[in-house]
């Protein structure tokens, strides 16, 4: 059976989203071409990051439709991205705020694509 490990965002600018999730990261991409590249996560994921103007079939729509999330330990955890992210100066399209699954709030790359942070049980 296959393995779903890998979550591709089509950006429009590669170079410009490899330095930001570089950064973001903390970590250098374990693939790098003109139109794609990748970063190793936690357990075998990993995030690919892809030219949109050479995707095949081109993809359809636009907007804010997925999230990537960022699942983190405690509350201080939470607050501790939020302003970590903040000071990084990531646009922040939800205020940290209490939902019904704990403290979460949801910054943006480069390209709008939706970063959340928020809590995972134990």
């Amino acid at each position: 059976m296959a393995k779903a490990n890998l979550i591709v965002l089509y950006v429009a600018d590669p170079l410009a989203s490899v330095e930001f999730y570089r950064k973001l990261l903390g970590k250098e991409p374990v693939v790098t071409f003109p139109t794609f590249s990748s970063f190793k996560l936690q357990n075998g994921f990993v995030l690919g990051l892809w030219a949109k103007a050479g995707v095949q079939p081109q993809p359809v729509g636009e907007g804010s439709r997925a999230e990537l999330a960022f699942m983190v330990a405690g509350e201080d955890a939470v607050r501790a991205h939020y302003d970590e992210w903040r000071a990084m100066g990531l646009p922040i399209a939800q205020e940290l705020t209490k939902m019904d699954f704990g403290p979460t709030f949801v910054a943006l790359d480069p390209d709008g694509h939706r970063l959340r942070v928020c809590l995972f049980d134990d």
